[in-house]
């Protein structure tokens, strides 16, 4: 058995909670967790831990939580006393600056939810949805000064199912992810996990989501409109406006009916709307200042007529 490594772990969102329990359970010694400072959320404004922050707690380890890293000499000095043998960063939310980059023998680890080249960026799992994959995958790179421009060192495929969403898919990656995460350690530290380059020719990017990207465009396909429903769950969603109101669409299938892009059409309790291509039946919607409905339950309490035309809205919060 060879000897443990010595790790420091970077993470924030609950996709990177796995993976710390993963390193935690095969024995590598995690002398500190590294996470973002607690954030005011809920109406309260009460200070949040981040998910990490709570299972490092719960596992008894060390957490630091600066607020900036890049020229902050204690949090240096800090990981300097440590000497890792590699840092891991899983969904952090910070630039790894150079000399962290440097660090560590084995380098600074990243678990990424996609397939690089594909889907480079903030907002993999999402995109990959968005833009009707069927099947993605993460990959555990090594960081270097690009944006998830690393060495590739090892990947795994992850299956799209039709009905998954980006809140639906993302415990799947960090489950597919976490395993990973030690394999690549244990193939590191044996020599059967080599570094190659990303084929940069083949990058696509996953930018971070905006509130404007989910603002429906009823000039495109049925298809192409349920997937963007389906990725920027559960932000920023999938909207349009009802007679000036927003009109959040939560749940939507793709059928075949001939209707004039954006037009809305009921039937027996049903709700349906034109696009470019095809239509869409309306499953669950939710209007500016009201709870989330079956749409048979919108069409009884606000009796749209065939015809009526979902419009464009304001794209502010």
């Amino acid at each position: 058995m060879p000897a443990s490594l010595t790790l420091v772990f970077c993470g924030t969102p609950a996709f990177a909670v796995p993976a710390l329990e993963k390193l935690v359970e095969a024995g590598f010694s995690v002398p500190l967790v590294v996470t973002q400072p607690d954030r005011p959320r809920g109406r309260g404004m009460e200070l949040a831990l981040s998910p990490v922050k709570q299972r490092a707690l719960q596992l008894g380890l060390q957490v630091s939580q600066p607020d900036k890293i890049k020229n902050n000499e204690d949090f240096r000095g800090q990981l300097a006393r440590i000497a890792p043998d590699a840092i891991i960063v899983v969904g952090y939310g910070r630039i790894i600056p150079q000399w962290m980059i440097d660090l560590p023998p084995l380098g600074n680890l990243n678990l990424h939810a996609s397939l690089l080249p594909k889907y480079r960026g903030a907002a993999p799992i999402q995109w990959a949805i968005a833009r009707g994959e069927s099947v993605s995958g993460v990959t555990t790179m090594r960081i270097d000064a690009g944006l998830d421009t690393g060495d590739i060192l090892l990947q795994k495929e992850i299956a799209i199912a039709p009905e998954d969403t980006a809140v639906t898919l993302a415990p799947r990656m960090a489950a597919g992810g976490a395993p990973l995460m030690v394999e690549t350690l244990r193939g590191l530290q044996s020599g059967t996990v080599r570094p190659r380059p990303q084929d940069h020719s083949k990058a696509t990017l996953a930018p971070i989501l905006k509130k404007e990207d989910g603002q429906i465009d009823f000039q495109l396909s049925a298809r192409e409109i349920l997937n963007r429903l389906r990725g920027f769950q559960p932000w920023p969603g999938a909207y349009t406006s009802f007679r000036g109101k927003n009109l959040h669409l939560w749940a939507a299938r793709p059928v075949e009916r001939t209707a004039a892009a954006a037009e809305v059409m009921t039937e027996n309790g049903h709700l349906f709307v034109g696009c470019g291509s095809g239509a869409l039946e309306i499953l669950e919607v939710q209007l500016e200042g009201k709870k989330r409905m079956p749409a048979a339950d919108f069409i009884h309490g606000h009796q749209p007529h065939n015809g009526e035309k979902l419009g464009s809205l304001r794209t502010g919060n």
